[in-house]
């Protein structure tokens, strides 16, 4: 097997911020398969453990920073912070890919295939996780994954009205939104309806909608124009 070179260890540990107590956890996870003596001293069952920890890690921190989103709105995230893509992605941006050591026949690629750098990202959490605990695990998660989770809570939320206002009425306001049908119009099959919300007792221009789910969502909308924190839709909200 092919060993990592000192200044490759040198600049990983470097890279993510934390010195291991046992030098081979992180060889291993810089250690894919195509060069090691078999697949058991490979990175693949650090990358396995490493995406549970990072799995809850994550997890926790969804669930205390966004006290009301429902399950749903929590595993949307999740599955985007987690994914693949956003794995390569960290591993990418703090530099530590191109330590990986690889078999003769897959030097020399250019670009590592996203894959392969996701896996060592999560194997490098693996191998943290081992030498010193969940806590420096944890921080180096974290570190690189903060971002990825508010730019997804952003592109999630950016057209879900009812979300917006929510986070300002609790930020600002020390207050839940609270709806209210007020009518509802047409025939069984075809109904449409009218909501509006109230917060702190403030009440908002109503909004018709096809659902009750739809109509609520203008009529968050109609709030939000009217607190200005959106511009007034071009049909009025509805």
């Amino acid at each position: 097997m092919t060993v990592p070179d000192p200044e490759s260890l040198e600049a990983v540990q470097e890279a993510i911020g934390y010195r291991f107590q046992n030098i081979d956890l992180l060889i291993e996870a810089l250690t894919h398969a195509s060069v090691a003596h078999t697949r058991l001293t490979s990175n693949e069952r650090l990358e396995f453990l490493g995406d549970a920890i990072l799995g809850a890690v994550v997890c926790e921190q969804l669930f205390e920073t966004f006290p009301t989103y429902l399950e749903g709105e929590l595993t949307k995230i999740k599955s985007s912070v987690v994914s693949g893509k956003t794995c390569c992605t960290m591993a990418t941006d703090i530099g530590i890919p191109k330590h990986l050591k690889l078999g003769k026949g897959m030097t020399g690629r250019a670009p590592l295939p996203d894959s392969l750098a996701a896996a060592m990202y999560e194997a490098v959490i693996g191998a943290m996780y081992l030498d010193g605990g969940l806590e420096p695990a944890k921080r180096f998660i974290l570190a690189t994954v903060t971002q990825h989770i508010e730019d997804a809570d952003a592109s999630d939320h950016q057209h879900n009205y009812k979300s917006q206002l929510q986070q300002h009425a609790q930020k600002v306001l020390s207050a839940t939104p609270v709806y209210e049908l007020l009518d509802e119009q047409g025939p069984d099959h075809s109904k449409c309806f009218e909501v509006c919300v109230s917060v702190r007792g403030q009440r908002f221009s109503g909004a018709w909608g096809p659902s009750k789910r739809e109509a609520e969502q203008l009529a968050a909308r109609r709030a939000l124009e009217e607190l200005d924190i959106l511009p007034p839709s071009d049909n009025g909200g509805t």
